[in-house]
């Protein structure tokens, strides 16, 4: 199987489509509706051989939020992971903040992270301190911290302070992924090019898994921004992390930003962890705006 891939029918060369179906909590797809995509998906994505019961519990209403059911701890998920053994799709909605639209003073920003059901899987807070966010920008060095449903720390983030121009390569970005806080299972490293965005995600032995690519001019209007989630050597792409056009007057006025993520169902929950954290960094990296001008950190910035 291919690094990072816990089924043994996925091959370097099985293009992984996007917008494939996503069931809700307590169903699985068989391996019939699943031949087309080139790999096959076990059950919630547990090991084979492992019966797991169907989730009988629903979804958990808090404050008017309809959070995600809690699924079955599973052996060698780290806890609170559970839920990303069920899902092939993520959808992360950054909280609009009124304070920095009227005065453009930096706050420590708010994410939803949802299933394509709209139930609430994480919700995630930055955690640095005002000094940092205003005089660093998107630069700024941040932890991130990921949290459960049941208020739960579940994933850490950590971005220590680097340089996010290609003029030096000796210090590029690379973001951190603990789970649970404290126990590092991942890493994004920022590779030096000319013009692309380009990164790797490593396990937590530093071995490489897979390759991230952005468009050479990370700007658009009106349409989406892909940034194509590829196997090591780069010749299957396997996923996707989307900056998803959010109209005129948000991209205008805010810094709110909305990202898909697409990954195999049965892409190691490390893994998964650490392409969200990839997501994470690109927001900040390319679409958090820096002051009133409006500059973003970027390849050449």
């Amino acid at each position: 199987p291919a690094p990072g891939f816990s089924n043994v029918s996925y091959g370097t060369g099985n293009e992984v489509p996007y917008g494939y179906p996503q069931h809700a909590p307590g169903t699985s797809q068989g391996a019939a509706g699943a031949g087309s995509y080139g790999f096959q998906v076990g059950t919630m994505g547990v090991p084979a051989g492992l019966a797991v019961s169907p989730i009988q519990n629903q979804p958990i209403v808090k404050e008017g939020t309809i959070w995600m059911p809690i699924p079955p701890p599973l052996p060698n998920c780290p806890p609170g992971l559970e839920y990303l053994t069920q899902i092939d799709q993520i959808l992360i909605h950054q909280q609009i903040e009124l304070l920095e639209i009227f005065t453009g003073f930096e706050t420590n920003n708010k994410y939803e992270i949802k299933n394509t059901l709209g139930q609430r899987v994480y919700f995630a807070a930055e955690d640095t301190d005002c000094c940092t966010r205003n005089c660093c920008g998107p630069s700024r060095p941040f932890t991130l911290r990921i949290i459960d449903n049941l208020g739960h720390e579940v994933i850490t983030l950590q971005r220590p302070l680097r340089c996010s121009s290609c003029c030096f390569p000796c210090c590029l970005q690379e973001l951190e992924v603990q789970a649970p806080p404290g126990t590092p299972v991942g890493y994004v490293v920022q590779n030096w090019h000319a013009c692309l965005p380009k990164f790797t995600i490593q396990n937590e032995k530093r071995m490489d898994i897979l390759k991230i690519i952005g468009p050479c001019i990370v700007c658009s209007c009106c349409e989406d921004i892909n940034f194509e989630v590829k196997s090591v050597d780069e010749t299957a792409t396997v996923g996707r992390i989307s900056k998803q056009w959010s109209g005129f007057l948000k991209e205008a006025f805010t810094d709110a930003d909305n990202f898909g993520i697409t990954f195999p169902m049965d892409l190691d929950v490390k893994m998964k962890a650490v392409m969200i954290g990839a997501c994470f960094l690109i927001d900040f990296m390319f679409f958090e705006h820096a002051g009133d001008n409006k500059q973003q950190a970027g390849v050449w910035q």
